[in-house]
């Protein structure tokens, strides 16, 4: 009883910090965290597609990068490791924009007339609950949302203005 009560205050205290973390970063970036949720309403599947494909390529990539690091001498593994690193900086900023748009769009969804910050915390919070849950929320939800959320990143870096 004792482990299930401290994994739930770990897995509430983490769901406060993401939800900070989420509302800064939809505070900072509100038009690349609009463009995203934009490509998540509009191209879901798409944006899985593209969000699986590209996760896989770059994580290949960064996972061959750091392989090849480990076996080497030290100016080869300096030479690997620092674009490994930035490959797997540019996994992290694409999931973080990724998610932040997803949890705005739950938000906005569950209860429409809160406001913006109130929908993105309530987002982070239902995501984060729903994702809780071993295996089904593991290994299906966070996955989906989070390949989501890249590919809807992606597909928003390249999405034109509307004209005025």
């Amino acid at each position: 009883m004792s482990d299930l009560l401290r994994l739930f205050f770990v897995i509430a205290f983490l769901t406060l910090g993401l939800a900070a973390y989420f509302l800064v970063v939809s505070t900072l970036f509100p038009n690349r965290v609009a463009r995203t949720k934009s490509a998540i309403q509009s191209t879901p599947a798409r944006s899985f597609g593209i969000g699986l494909v590209n996760f896989v390529f770059f994580a290949v990539i960064a996972i061959a990068l750091f392989s090849g690091a480990e076996k080497s001498g030290p100016f080869i593994k300096t030479l690997l490791t620092i674009p490994a690193l930035l490959i797997t900086a540019l996994l992290a900023t694409m999931l973080s924009f990724g998610l932040a748009g997803m949890t705005s769009l739950i938000g906005e969804r569950i209860l429409p007339e809160l406001t913006s910050w109130r929908q993105s915390i309530l987002g982070t919070v239902c995501l984060c609950f729903a994702c809780a849950p071993p295996f089904v929320g593991w290994f299906l939800l966070f996955p989906y949302a989070g390949l989501v959320g890249i590919g809807a990143f992606i597909l928003g870096l390249f999405q034109r203005e509307p004209k005025s």
